[in-house]
């Protein structure tokens, strides 16, 4: 069964942004538990990650999951200002670790895998490589928590 994936950047709404660590009302881990049952179902995985003020979703699963997954990304109320970057093939899974979780990142990290190079969700595999490609520096900020869960 051919996997896919989307990543996209969006704000964050008024009861979660400034909230850096998600800690202040609960309303983030709410969002992400909710998500995690739901894609847990439709054999969704992937990861938020989240600046205090923007998030950075990336999510692959089976077309018919992640379809159905995108389509409650899109009617939330949780965020707004979405811009998809990327959506597509994947030869396998990048993100297998969880269902759905959170990670708090700096700013400048947010911003610079926004930036990055997200065509056909390319993987050269050294997020320390002078030009590494977006799912370099994903999978870069991403593994270290996968690593210690």
């Amino acid at each position: 069964m051919p996997i896919r994936a989307v990543v996209y950047v969006s704000g964050a709404g008024e009861a979660i942004a400034g909230d850096k660590l998600g800690l202040s009302n609960g309303k983030l881990d709410q969002v992400v538990d909710d998500a995690a049952r739901f894609n847990r179902d439709a054999g969704v995985t992937g990861v938020l990650l989240f600046d205090g003020d923007r998030f950075l979703q990336y999510l692959e699963g089976p077309e018919d999951g992640l379809s159905v997954a995108y389509s409650r990304v899109l009617g939330a109320s949780s965020h707004n200002g979405l811009v998809e970057l990327q959506r597509g093939r994947v030869g396998q899974r990048r993100l297998p670790f969880w269902p759905m979780k959170w990670l708090p990142v700096e700013p400048e990290e947010l911003r610079r895998l926004a930036r990055a190079d997200w065509t056909r969700f390319n993987q050269r595999g050294d997020a320390e490589d002078p030009n590494p490609t977006a799912m370099d520096l994903l999978v870069g900020l991403v593994e270290p928590y996968a690593l210690a869960a």
